[in-house]
């Protein structure tokens, strides 16, 4: 088939990593033809122009429904702010593009099943952005699970963690505003927890949550004044998967110290996993039939043993980076277009998970435990 031409909206920080990698790709993985870099938008036409010319694009545009209804883009990839997800998804679907889109895929659940919908109506490729379960170290982990390597599962404890608005003097953006970004904390960071809990355990079942906002005002940079913040700085919650076994989340953006801080670990009767995303380039093992005396955890490091890790680097222990994930997100999503079957995790997956952060919003305001 032709080399896929994209059409890449929002050159922000995700933007970046998602030209990065798709400038990659075809270097790093044989069997896929490198995308051509055809079209940028970004919200002025100076900025998609300086940023075509950073990023590799052959043309920019200020208008992303321009970008949409080009007859020359084949894949739209999404990389806006949350508010505009839906309505870009469903204008991309409607003019026969595959999409390639950031989570969350919406912000609301009714507004995740109206695209999720639309992608399955379309009969387009699609693939949202769980980057940090396409690890192959996480691979490595759900198959261990799988196998009973650590027995039955009795339990899941998951965070994640940053301090990038614990500074009470950060400014109010468009993150701390309801109708642009929906939740806060739990939809930029607690999605990609629930994700890797789903990746590994299967679907969560019911929740009871408790959400805080520690930073109630910002100060707005335009116009110096005070602006409330409508959504939650801290989640926590206790889950339970259909699986049966219970589980903990711990969500927050203001965990002064935190850079990158998903970790979890899984339990079970004969052993327990870890990871850490901060140290993502290895996971921990604890087996109970080691020698008594001679216990506690080892250390897995990634290598060309684990899946998509070799095309990477030819060593053991010389690590992937958080740019290599997106490498492997774009692999798939070409792979998936080109055999003509679904790409994975798809916006199926994307609905899930906001199904799992609206009932942790639902349980929050009744005080009770909450089926997803």
């Amino acid at each position: 088939m032709p080399a896929l031409r994209i059409g890449l909206i929002g050159s922000g920080f995700i933007g970046r990593a998602h030209a990065i990698a798709l400038s990659a790709v075809g270097a790093v993985f044989p069997d896929v033809e490198a995308p051509v870099l055809e079209l940028l938008a970004d919200q002025d036409a100076g900025r998609a122009r300086e940023a075509a010319a950073s990023l590799g694009f052959r043309r920019s545009t200020g208008d992303w429904r321009a970008l949409v209804a080009d007859p020359a883009i084949d894949v739209v990839d999404i990389c806006s702010p949350n508010y505009l997800h839906r309505e870009m998804a469903l204008a991309a679907f409607a003019a026969g593009k595959h999409v390639w889109c950031e989570k969350p895929l919406a912000l609301d659940a009714a507004e995740a099943r109206e695209v999720a919908a639309a992608a399955a109506r379309s009969g387009r490729r699609h693939l949202i952005g769980f980057n940090y379960s396409r690890n192959p170290l996480i691979r490595v982990a759900r198959e261990m699970i799988a196998a009973g390597d650590i027995g039955a599962v009795t339990g899941f404890s998951g965070q994640y963690f940053e301090d990038y608005m614990a500074d009470p003097g950060v400014p109010w953006s468009w993150r701390c505003q309801r109708r642009l970004a929906g939740a806060g904390a739990l939809a930029d960071l607690g999605s990609h927890l629930i994700d890797m809990a789903e990746v590994l355990l299967g679907p969560i079942e019911s929740v009871t949550a408790r959400l805080e906002t520690v930073h109630r005002e910002r100060r707005d940079p335009a116009t110096g004044a005070m602006r409330p913040v409508e959504n939650e700085d801290i989640a926590s919650a206790l889950v339970r998967f259909e699986g049966g076994a219970g589980g903990t989340f711990a969500i927050s953006r203001v965990a002064t110290g935190f850079k990158c801080g998903l970790v979890f670990t899984v339990f079970g009767t004969r052993g327990s996993i870890a990871f850490d995303q901060e140290r993502m380039n290895e996971i921990r093992l604890y087996a109970s039939s080691d020698v008594a005396g001679r216990r506690g955890f080892r250390t897995i490091l990634a290598g060309p043993e684990h899946p998509d890790y070799r095309w990477f680097c030819p060593a053991p222990g010389h690590g992937l980076g958080i740019n290599d994930l997106k490498v492997i997100e774009a692999r798939d999503l070409i792979r998936a277009i080109a055999e003509g079957r679904p790409a994975v995790p798809g916006f199926e997956v994307g609905l899930r998970v906001q199904l799992v952060m609206d009932a942790m919003e639902r349980s929050h305001a009744a005080g009770a435990w909450t089926r997803v």
